[in-house]
């Protein structure tokens, strides 16, 4: 046993982390100390190895986001996820994909830290029950109890399963044209009835404080701020979170980050979730 099996499974942790607390400065926080204490332990005591550093990573993880909650509920405005605008690379199961989008991270912040916890290991990485009752320090039926009330929870409110990707970059083209260039029955073409739009700046520029529903209140909103978009805009059209996004740069720098979700029936977006925090755009 040694540092390579961190290297091997940093990935696959990083993943979990970032799932578990929604942010990639957070999830490499809780990576880091992982590390320093995978570094004290001896390695040759370490049955397996995986099983241990996920241990580690879980209880780091729930720490942290006892930390952070007091730090989210002053946040200004809707708190969105940190982007991420590739898949990490361990996607290779459409439920690990799908653990990853935006609109179910933010219905995972409506969780206790251990529900979250308990969600991410049983429904995205497949552990047993009784596995992350050893990882919580939860009794196995504690654990049971936890995923019922998780599952439930997540399954009233997440998102519907998207539609097929070959339908993503057609609408996102379309979006963008029509909100760029403030085209609102373009606009109007390409939003669901019941889209929202949920703006994350955190009270750092003017966007709004409350999701904004309706497919008429979003394209005029959109329509209205045409003119203070920056200049020397830059558009590229790239996954996020797994789903269908957008980048747009502003002289070279990202301002902002756009992740859809669209109507699997008739291929109309029905929520825009707009990253705009500067924070959360350092990694882009």
């Amino acid at each position: 046993m040694s540092d390579s099996d961190f290297d091997r499974h940093r990935q696959v942790l990083f993943a979990a982390a970032y799932r578990m607390l929604g942010t990639r400065a957070d999830a490499e926080d809780v990576l880091q100390e992982a590390w320093l204490r995978w570094d004290r332990v001896d390695h040759d005591e370490v049955a397996e190895p995986r099983a241990y550093l996920f241990r580690l990573v879980t209880r780091l993880a729930l720490d942290q986001l006892r930390r952070v909650k007091a730090r989210r509920e002053a946040y200004v405005g809707p708190w969105l996820p940190e982007p991420l605008l590739t898949s990490p690379g361990i996607e290779e199961s459409a439920e690990l994909a799908d653990s990853l989008s935006m609109g179910l991270l933010v219905v995972l912040e409506t969780l206790t830290p251990v529900e979250r916890a308990v969600f991410v290991l049983h429904e995205a990485f497949g552990f047993s029950h009784a596995e992350i009752a050893g990882m919580t320090g939860r009794t196995e039926r504690a654990v049971r109890q936890l995923a019922y009330r998780a599952r439930q929870h997540v399954h009233a409110r997440r998102p519907r399963r998207d539609a097929p990707p070959a339908e993503h970059r057609e609408v996102t083209e379309r979006f963008l044209a029509a909100a760029l260039g403030g085209d609102l029955a373009a606009l109007l073409d390409v939003l669901a009835p019941d889209v929202t739009l949920v703006a994350d700046a955190d009270g750092r520029s003017e966007t709004p404080r409350l999701p904004v529903r309706g497919a008429q209140e979003v394209a005029e909103y959109l329509v209205s701020v045409v003119a203070f978009w920056p200049p020397r805009l830059g558009v590229e059209i790239i996954p996020v979170n797994g789903g269908p996004g957008a980048l747009i740069t502003a002289a070279g720098r990202p301002f902002l980050v756009f992740a859809f979700d669209v109507d699997p029936v008739d291929g109309r977006l029905r929520e825009i979730d707009a990253v705009l925090n500067p924070d959360k755009l350092r990694a882009v």
